[in-house]
This record gives structure tokens, C-alpha cells and sequence, in this order.
């Protein structure tokens, strides 16, 4: 059984972390071997989180985007322990949820449900599933479509107090009965002691584990990386972002130009919200004008392996990214909320594309797909079935 690993890693992680003479303060403190016969990871040699390989130009002004709180620094340990957390169905009230049931990480870390239902048959969520990959490149750094959450760590709980998603609301107990069920759990008060030092198992942890692993989502190895990675240029004008690059067809090389270029150069300007390297969301960017009236300020994920899955936008109303195209060419409506970057004047933009301009920029978005994120096993489900 999948579950079935609880008494093996328990067993070798209390032997292990005692041969070295204490919790949590050597590394290999797990036995390998054992560990391996239920799962595919190595913790004595554990997967590197905290210091990926990035591309030149993920620099200082990429970095100064991103969201990790110096409560909160980098470990691999802790981040090993959010991947388990990730994927551990048992974390759910009935064991048939987890973060990676609306989470898919070969889809980009999306679901390709438009609402998400989690432990329930009847109940879904409010708002469609978003990307991950990015996620900490978002300033001010808080989370979900409505920016409800301060942080990623704060985010990293609100599943688990979701009726319809992992089902822990107050009628269940809460996160307490959350917490007993996993002491419970032979693995877990081992692996917070590896990850952390003791046994002690919290929201909090839970909260800085899970944070730890999706932060490292980093995607930087799409088509679009590889050809801009020979033009780059720092000192360049734009950083060399509206440059024709090498290996893009003429239409993806188009669609390039509309997405990094304002209107004043002949381009759509998407780039003024969603910025480049990382794709993710602009700091000050308000609403993007699906709702006449809007008054309430979303925050939308990178656009990263957008061309994995569909639905698009919170509520998942549409079904391709041709339909995103068509309604930011001419389908924004005006309200309160609408970003300044979206209205020509006192209404809202009308770019009036022709139809080549549109399959060129769909065909842009494409080369933003990362396989490197969605087949990368230190983001996989670690339990072998």
C-alpha cells in the first residue's frame, strides 16, 4: 500500500537520527535503503532547493522581486518535508485530497477542472486553481486570485480549513485535528524532527515547509529562455527584451514583439503587467476588466506553462488562450478596479489585432511552456504506489 511506509521510515529515521547523536543535526541522518523501498527519496542526500542554477539574467532585479520572508530562509530539509506535505492524501479528513489534486505539476501546477473539489462530491472552490511555477517572484507577496492570504505561507493553510478541499473547517476540529492525526502518522514526527530538530508538528511548520517547496518552483528553462539567453544584454536598451530571438519562428518572433512592446511601438504591451523573465504579475497591477463594475483588485500567476492547461482566469472562464487573446484585444469592460495600462484614454483599450497578430501571440505564449518544472523529479509525488 502506498501508506504503508509509516512503521519501515519511522524505524530507520529514529535509528539513524540516533546514531548520529541527535535529532536532526547531521546530515545522512536517514538510512537510505530503508527509506527507499517506500519512497524515491534519498534523505541523506537531499534534493537542492535552495540554490538553483538560474540564468544570467534572473539578476538583481529579478531577486528583487521576490516574496521569501528572512523568517523563512532556504533549507532543503524543510522544503523535503513540504514536498511529503504536498502530496500526502492522508493530510485531507477522508484521504482522497491533497495540494497536488488541484496542483498538477505535469500541467504546470494547475488543475484543468475549472473549480477544484477536493475531498468533496458535491462542493467546489470558488475560484480556478492557479499556477504555481513563479510564485515567489510576486510582490507584495500576497496570494490567491482576490490576494486574500498575506503570504505564501499564510496561503499554505487555508486549504486545509477548506471544507471542499482538505476538509479540516471547525465542525472537524480544525487544524488541530489536523496536527493529532498526524502524530498519528509513524513518519511525521521523525521528519519534523529531521527537518526542524524536534518532533514538535505545528501550522507554523507546516505553513514554512510548504512555502519552502512551492517557492522553489522556479521555471526558467522554456523555449523562450533558450533564445534569449543568447541576446541578453543587461546594458542593452530594455535588457534586449524586444530583440528577435534565435530559433522562434516569424510568428513566435511576432508574437515576442506584441507581447514585449507598447502600443506606441506597435505592440500590445503585455509585458508593462506581466514581466519578463519571470512573467509573473506587476506589483501594482489592479484588475484586468472581465466584469463591468469591477471594484476588487486581483493578482493572477506567472505566465509560465500557460500553455500547459486551460481554463484561464479566476473563474476559469475561458476555455483556450485564444479566448484570453480575444477578450484583452477587445472584450476589457470598465470599472473602478481597471488597470491604468488597460484603458486608451477614458475607456478601455480596444487593440483591434488582425487575426494573424492574435495566433502570433498565442503562438508566444507557447514557448513560455517549461518541461524542466513539470518533469523535474524533486517536484514529484515522492510516495511510490
Amino acid at each position: 500500500m502506498r501508506w504503508g511506509m509509516v512503521g519501515l521510515v519511522a524505524s530507520a529515521l529514529t535509528l539513524a537520527l540516533a546514531a548520529c547523536g541527535g535529532l536532526g543535526k547531521a546530515p545522512g541522518a536517514v538510512t537510505p535503503n530503508a527509506v527507499a523501498e517506500r519512497t524515491t527519496i534519498d534523505f541523506s542526500r537531499v534534493a537542492n532547493y535552495s540554490r538553483p542554477k538560474l540564468p544570467a539574467y534572473f539578476d538583481g532585479t529579478v531577486r528583487s522581486l521576490d516574496n521569501s520572508p528572512a523568517s523563512n530562509a532556504n533549507d532543503d530539509r524543510v522544503a523535503t518535508l513540504g514536498r511529503v506535505l504536498f502530496y500526502d492524501l492522508r493530510l485531507s479528513t477522508n484521504d482522497r485530497a491533497s495540494c497536488a489534486s488541484c496542483h498538477q505539476q505535469a500541467i504546470g501546477f494547475t488543475d484543468a477542472m475549472r473549480f477544484s473539489n477536493g475531498i468533496s462530491t458535491a462542493g467546489t472552490t470558488d475560484f480556478h486553481a492557479m499556477r504555481l511555477g513563479n510564485l515567489r517572484y510576486w510582490q507584495p507577496g500576497t496570494t490567491f486570485w482576490d490576494r486574500r492570504a498575506a503570504s505564501v505561507e499564510a496561503q499554505a493553510s487555508h486549504p486545509f480549513h477548506s471544507l471542499v478541499e482538505m476538509g479540516w473547517g471547525e465542525n472537524m476540529g480544525g487544524f488541530g485535528a489536523l496536527t493529532r492525526k498526524m502524530a498519528g502518522i509513524g513518519y511525521y514526527p521523525e521528519l519534523f524532527a529531521w527537518a526542524f530538530g524536534d518532533p514538535a508538528i505545528s501550522e507554523a511548520r507546516i505553513q514554512l515547509a510548504l512555502a519552502r517547496f512551492t517557492r522553489a518552483m522556479i521555471a526558467s528553462s522554456s523555449r523562450w529562455d533558450t533564445g534569449y539567453a543568447r541576446v541578453f544584454s543587461a546594458a542593452a536598451p530594455d535588457r534586449a527584451l524586444d530583440v528577435d530571438l534565435p530559433g522562434f519562428t516569424p510568428q513566435e518572433n511576432r508574437g515576442r514583439h506584441l507581447f514585449m512592446a507598447d502600443a506606441s511601438r506597435g505592440g500590445a504591451g503585455c509585458s508593462a503587467c506581466h514581466l519578463p523573465p519571470t512573467f509573473a504579475l506587476s506589483a501594482d497591477a489592479h484588475s484586468n476588466g472581465l466584469d463591468a463594475g469591477e471594484t476588487r483588485l486581483f493578482k493572477a500567476p506567472s505566465l509560465r506553462n500557460v500553455a500547459l492547461a486551460g481554463p484561464y482566469m479566476h473563474d476559469g472562464r475561458f476555455a483556450t488562450l485564444a479566448e484570453v487573446i480575444d477578450f484583452y484585444d477587445h472584450g476589457i469592460q470598465d470599472g473602478p478596479a481597471l488597470d491604468p495600462r488597460l484603458r486608451r484614454g477614458k475607456t478601455p483599450q480596444r487593440l483591434n489585432l488582425s487575426a494573424q497578430d492574435r495566433a502570433a501571440l498565442v503562438a508566444f505564449l507557447m514557448t513560455l511552456s517549461d518541461p524542466k518544472l513539470t518533469t523535474d523529479p524533486k517536484f514529484s509525488d515522492p510516495f511510490r504506489r
